[in-house]
Formats: structure tokens, sequence, C-alpha cells
């Protein structure tokens, strides 16, 4: 049977599954008079040795002519079949080629770019996007590839059945590794982290994250859910995973409720794993090199599953790491730990090494990662201007330049941002940028909004605003000496000389107690908001409504501010030079806030 079975294939009249009777009657026929009805009597000259002579040479010319004819035909069946084997193999190859091609553009561009914005997205950048276009990608590319692999292990199958000589086994073995790698390489790309851990990650302290698989549906790896594992690996690890080289220890800490099984979402077809309740329970960290600090030891957290496809036809050991994360144990490392972040996420290049960042960067690069942080912690459109980032080139660098061209073509190296103080302050360029960002969105917010707030201006560049303006006009900005200040700086004029003086300036704890929009409203010596805005047009919206009356014969006390009078402040004994009116200023500016300072004290 299974001769005749070849045979039927050789003829050119394989048989069909689902042939009616008749056409299946017709192609037995055909089969018969071609091919076995030959066959059958060349098998007969093996039975010619028993006849006569004469009788045996009058049988054998013609069962000859049909043995030639017969072997004739099949060589040249077998030459076209070998062709036509030739001929899938070069189309497999193409469409092998055209898959890949497909695969790069979706894993190398789209997947890598939807992964770039969300780690922009870590320093305020926009919302890296839906998966769900991306998944539909994938499922489609993942059923085209998997058909086609299993057209490649038929042809196989098909060739065992009938072996020819030729280079057609090893060209399919070659294409079943080949378009087993493309399979591979979509589902290990594909597993990966839909929302990240906390960059700053303290121990002790609980944390989320989502992993998916975008071809879990597809491949049915629902159907036998597989589990997911969490651990935190430093850099040096995850380096020597890259690199597929085994690492000295599984973890570089242990983190708490760290395995999850992936679920299968039927409405939206989505396989994923949801931690919801990880914690940090420990850390181990590595020497440090140089100046190096806690805060900038980067680790990351890695996932990691197994699972299997096509009914255990193939086996994947997946896994995925997180953005760098800085490992804190105190609230007063945040601080530092987000410079490391914040740089890292906006300097990182594609496919580094981790967590190599160049060590300088074009001043550019930076103003843009210090607006889009802005703007994204005071959740606001009005980010900084030009004039904003030349204040902030000038502090940087120590440079009294106010021409941004100036600046395009320096670099800031990681030292100069948040490892080296700033001269003659006890604080690096970022702990002062993240102090203002600090305070203005926990109680300045609407007030920037408002563009009531010019902020970053220095103490040179507000006296020369003022001192042209009338008496009484001020403007807010941020202090030069103190970590997340914000000071008023105000015309008053005298008939000897015009001063500009300057408030000490409020923190985060001052505005706990009164706004700032109360404490402008408290100094009658403020009039306009510079240039020419009268407060109460700007700031009256946001003034504490008046105390209602005494209840149940109590006073409610009220907090006002109170600046003494300058003919006050000034010492007429005092060695000033009231040529330098900011020395005037600098004089007062310790005594400004002791009345009201005195005054709190006194009510509680």
């Amino acid at each position: 049977m299974k001769d005749v079975r070849i045979l039927f294939v050789l003829s050119g009249f394989p048989l069909r599954f689902g042939m009616s009777g008749e056409k299946l009657k017709q192609r037995l026929v055909n089969c018969f008079l071609k091919v076995i009805y030959p066959t059958l009597a060349v098998a007969n000259l093996s039975s010619l040795s028993s006849l006569p002579a004469a009788e045996r040479s009058q049988r054998e010319t013609p069962l000859q002519s049909k043995r030639a004819t017969v072997e004739a035909w099949l060589t040249r069946e077998a030459s076209t079949l070998q062709k036509y084997r030739l001929d899938l193999a070069e189309q497999h190859q193409k469409t092998l080629a055209l898959l890949r091609k497909q695969q790069t553009l979706i894993l190398d561009e789209e997947l890598i770019q939807w992964k770039r914005r969300q780690q922009l997205a870590g320093n305020g950048g926009q919302h890296e996007g839906g998966l769900d276009i991306l998944q539909s990608w994938c499922e489609k590319l993942a059923d085209l590839i998997w058909q086609n692999r299993q057209q490649i292990r038929r042809c196989e199958h098909l060739t065992q059945q009938l072996p020819l000589p030729g280079p057609m086994e090893e060209l399919l073995r070659k294409l079943n590794a080949d378009i087993t790698d493309v399979i591979s390489a979509l589902v290990t790309s594909t597993f990966i982290i839909e929302k990240q851990p906390p960059q700053v990650l303290k121990t002790q302290t609980k944390f989320a994250a989502t992993v998916r698989l975008l071809v879990g549906g597809k491949l049915n790896v629902h159907m036998s859910p597989p589990q997911v594992k969490a651990a935190i690996v430093s850099e040096q690890q995850a380096k020597a995973l890259v690199k597929n080289e085994s690492t000295n220890s599984e973890s570089s800490g242990e983190i708490l409720n760290n395995n999850c099984v992936m679920e299968y979402h039927q409405a939206t077809g989505t396989l994923s794993a949801h931690f919801r309740n990880m914690s940090l329970k420990r850390i181990k960290r590595s020497d440090r090199r140089g100046a190096e600090s806690v805060t900038e030891e980067k680790f990351t957290i890695l996932f990691e599953s197994q699972f299997s496809v096509g009914g255990n036809e193939l086996g994947f050991h997946v896994k995925t790491m997180s953005l760098p994360v800085v490992v804190i144990v105190h609230g007063s490392q945040d601080n530092n730990a987000t410079a490391t972040v914040l740089w890292d996420n906006a300097f990182a290049e594609p496919g580094r090494v981790p967590f190599v960042v160049p060590d300088k960067v074009k001043w550019p690069q930076i103003c843009e990662a210090l607006d889009m942080k802005y703007k994204a912690e005071m959740h606001t459109t009005r980010g900084l201007t030009e004039e904003n980032l030349v204040f902030l080139a000038q502090k940087a660098f120590t440079s009294s330049s106010n021409n941004p061209e100036d600046y395009h073509n320096m670099t800031v190296s990681w030292a100069q941002f948040n490892r080296e103080n700033l001269p003659g302050r006890s604080f690096t360029f970022w702990q002062w940028f993240d102090g203002v960002v600090e305070l203005m969105k926990k109680h300045l917010k609407p007030h920037w909004n408002d563009g009531a707030i010019l902020g970053f201006v220095n103490k040179q560049q507000a006296q020369d605003m003022l001192m042209s303006k009338p008496n009484g006009t001020f403007l807010l900005r941020f202090s030069d000496s103190e970590i997340g200040g914000i000071t008023i700086a105000w015309s008053r004029f005298f008939p000897e000389c015009r001063l500009v003086w300057n408030l000490l300036p409020y923190t985060t704890k001052d505005f706990s107690i009164r706004s700032l929009a109360d404490r402008i409203s408290d100094l009658n010596h403020l009039v306009y908001l510079y240039p020419d805005r009268p407060k109460d047009e700007v700031f009256a919206k946001y003034y504490t409504p008046p105390l209602s009356k005494a209840v149940d014969g109590y006073v409610k006390p009220e907090i006002k501010q109170v600046v003494p009078d300058g003919d006050n402040i000034l010492d007429t004994d005092a060695e000033f030079e009231l040529d330098y009116p900011m020395d005037v200023a600098r004089h007062v500016e310790e005594l400004l806030r002791r009345p009201a300072v005195n005054q709190w004290s006194s009510q509680q």
C-alpha cells in the first residue's frame, strides 16, 4: 500500500481529502493506466526465466521497452518534483525575508519608540500611549510566522516520506531553524513592562508594576497561565544578563510578594501579570567607585517567566528588565536619587549596555530635560522661557552673559549637575532647581500659571528692573542663597536715594502658616506687581476671607505679616553707603521677618 501511495504522488494525481466518488474513481483509473499497469508489466520480466527461449524473447522486448518508458517517466517526474520542492523552498525564503523585515519594523522601531516614550514619561514627558495597536500588529505577525513555520515543517515531513537526492533536506532544516528564531525573537521581545515600578524605590515601601506578553493570547499561552517572578539585580548583574552570562547570585536584595500568575482578559485579549503589593525588604549594595554616592547606584527589577507554545512544541524562558531604579532608605535621599533617574531617562541611548549614560551633554539637552520635568511637576503648559533658561545657564556656568547663543555649544557634566556644589553655596545646581520645583508645586502653582511669578531673576536683575518703576512696585524671585526659597523684591524711594529691598526668603514652612497671597495683602508697601499690575487685581482671588464674628464669646486670633517701616530700620549711625543700595538691602534682610515670627510665637 505504501508503494501504491508513492506511485500516486509520482503520477501527478495525488489523492485529496474530500474528493467526490466519481473524481476519485477517474483518478485511480488514470493512475493505473499511466503508472501502475506499466509497472506491473515490468515486474513480469522477472518471471520470464521459466519460459522457453523463443517465447521469452518474444515477450521480453516489449516488457523491456515498457520498463524503460516507466523508468524515464519516473526520472522525469522525480526531477519535476524536486524542482517544485526547490521552488517552494525559495518562496519560503522570500516570505521569511518579508516577515523579518516586518518584524524589524515592529520590534526595532515601533516598540523601541514606545519604550523610549515610556522612559521619557519618567521625566514628565508625554504619555507613552497604549499598547493595543502594537499588540494587534504583533499578534498578526505571530500568526503569519506560525503558519509559515507549520508549512515548512509539513514540507520536511513530506520530504522524509519520499526522499530524493539533492540539497532539499538541508534547505528545509535551515528554514525551520530560521523561522523558529524569528518566532522566538518575537515572543521574547514582546514580554514587556507595561507599568514600570517607581524609579526611586524606598525600602519597606509598597510598590506596583505590570508585565504583559503581547502575543500571549494569539499563541494560547493563557491555556496554561505562566507565573512571573520579580527580583532586583545590580547594574553589574544586568550587564551579565544582556550578554547571556551567568550572574554570581540571583538577586541583590529581597522583594516580598514577588510572584504573580499571568491573567488573560477576554474582553481586551491581553495576557498580563499585575504586581500590586511588592516591597523591597533589603538591598545589597556593591562597592562604589570614587565619589559615587548611594543615590548614584543603579539597580533594575528583573521579571522572568517560562512557558511553551504549540502544545509544548516550543519552550521559552523570557526575561525583561525595568528602567534603572535607585534605592533609598530615607526621604532625604529622594532629591539626589531623582537627579540620577532624570539624567538616565533623558540621555540614555537605545540598546545601550546597562546602564551607561554620557558624562557630559550639551546645554540645550539639559534645558529640554529641565523644562519637561518642570511642566510635569507643575501640571502646566507654561514651561521655562528663554529668559528662565539663560538665568539657569548663568547659575550652572557661573556666567554673566545674557545671550542664549553663548550657551548652545557648552556642555554640562554630571559633576556640575549634581555632584559639585555651586560656587559659594552648600548645594548643587540640581538641588537648587529641585527645591524650586517642590516649593512651586506645593504652594505657588496657581501664581505661576497666572504669570505672577518671574522666579528666575537674580538680585542684580531685580534691582535693574525695579529702579525705574513707581514706588511700591514688586516682583517675586527665587532665592539664590536658600534651597526652595522665594523672596519679594520691591522698590522704595527716599529723598536721599532709591532702594530695592529683598525680603528674607519664604520657604514651604512659611507658606504652611500663611499663604503668599495673604502675605502680599498684609504688606501695604507692595502696590504694583511688576511691571504695573495692581496687586489686588492679581492676588485678590487667593486672599483668605475675613474671619467671622466671635463664636461662644471667643474671638479667633488672626496672623498678619508685618514689615518695619523703612525709617525705623535704617540706622543713621551704621556704616552704610547709600550709593550702594544693595548693601542696605542685605543689612535690612535679616530684620524684615522678625516681627512676623515674634507675632506668630506670641499667639501660640
